[in-house]
């Protein structure tokens, strides 16, 4: 619990990216693996986090190329791992046992019976679905590699775009007070491609 009170307080994570970068990368790195590949653990810091790495990245003079791959890269292994543990006999045995929340699956759920297969993209700027829907595309015997084209596509998304936002605009006030907002656009962004099938799939049926 010390660590993770640690790990909660933005100036703790922050002052060590400042300090001494390369280390806290590699922190950032192991903390998006573990909100990925792990399903228990969905309430660890996801957006904010990628945006303020990239934001003191930028304001160190640091390029940002490496430290993106790394977390993009710890991205796809975690859901990859995510979506390795709901395929086997262990993911029946969390949900029975109750470590995985069934509010969680229900939220999951919902947006795989609304976005199907895309939701491994998008899920990635959402909350606990980031965390839960690798998980439940396993548990479903989902393609696997169809699984991989979204979750990579996901990742170098997710993990790029905010990270490259914070570099790029992080010093900006009005960025740093709108950054929520400029989340959800990125989020509207991804629905459009899902939506306008979905709409057209309507139109077919009708």
């Amino acid at each position: 619990m010390g660590f993770l009170s640690w790990l909660f307080g933005d100036e703790n994570l922050m002052s060590l990216l400042a300090q001494n970068w390369a280390l806290g990368v590699w922190i950032v790195a192991a903390i998006v693996f573990c909100e990925t590949g792990l399903v228990v653990l969905p309430f660890l810091p996801g957006d904010g986090l990628l945006f303020a790495t990239g934001a003191l990245l930028g304001a160190q003079g640091v390029s940002p190329w490496w430290p993106m791959g790394l977390i993009t890269l710890a991205a796809i292994l975690g859901d990859l791992l995510n979506y390795s543990i709901g395929r086997s006999a262990l993911g029946q045995t969390l949900i029975r046992r109750g470590w995985v929340k069934p509010q969680h699956l229900a939220k999951t759920q919902a947006f795989f019976d609304r976005y199907g297969a895309p939701t491994i993209t998008i899920g990635r700027f959402v909350p606990i679905v980031r965390t839960v829907a690798p998980f439940l595309a396993g548990l479903s015997g989902m393609c696997p590699r169809r699984f991989a084209c979204y979750n990579v596509l996901g990742a170098v998304i997710w993990c790029g775009g905010l990270v490259s936002m914070g570099y790029w605009l992080g010093a900006i006030p009005w960025v740093q007070d709108n950054m929520l907002w400029l989340v959800l656009g990125m989020v509207a962004l991804l629905l459009l491609p899902p939506l306008w099938q979905w709409r057209r799939s309507r139109r077919q049926a009708g």
